[in-house]
């Protein structure tokens, strides 16, 4: 900001606010889940989570549904380079979703990590129910 309570644009034209408010407009979600191993039923499940957690507001974060496009898990640099990848982008979120029923050791190593970083760890179940307490009895209505 500058002076007099005017804001400066930048070479795009857009002000200080302006892009705040674009960048800030729906957090990061990072969804994990215990996938079931099978890649192209996972991939669709995790198409659905991530469906579900744009609708609640956020912007979904699923490595699972392009790191096995460009590593081979089956080599070990790869898959390490794949665990430090979403490590990261778990780091940039501010919010790890946990989705699906069931939990294993990556989903507990998720919710360690989030919890390291005072990263909020919520179920799906969570945020789609706080999501649905801000809709108005007709939107509910509509809905069911």
């Amino acid at each position: 900001m500058s002076g007099k309570g005017r804001e400066k644009a930048d070479i795009f034209g857009e002000t200080e606010t302006e892009v705040l408010s674009i960048s800030m407009k729906r957090p990061l979600a990072y969804i994990t889940a215990a996938w079931s191993g099978d890649q192209n039923e996972d991939a669709k499940q995790a198409a659905r989570y991530c469906r579900k957690v744009y609708e609640a507001g956020f912007s979904p974060v699923c490595p699972l549904l392009y790191l096995p496009l460009i590593l081979n898990d089956a080599i070990p640099e790869e898959h390490k380079s794949g665990i430090d990848i979403g490590r990261d982008l778990l780091r940039r979120s501010h919010v790890l979703v946990v989705c699906g029923d069931g939990v294993n050791e990556d989903i507990k190593n998720d919710i360690a990590t989030a919890g390291r970083l005072n990263i909020t760890a919520t179920t799906l179940g969570g945020i789609l129910t706080v999501k649905g307490q801000g809709r108005t009895e007709a939107e509910s209505n509509e809905r069911d």
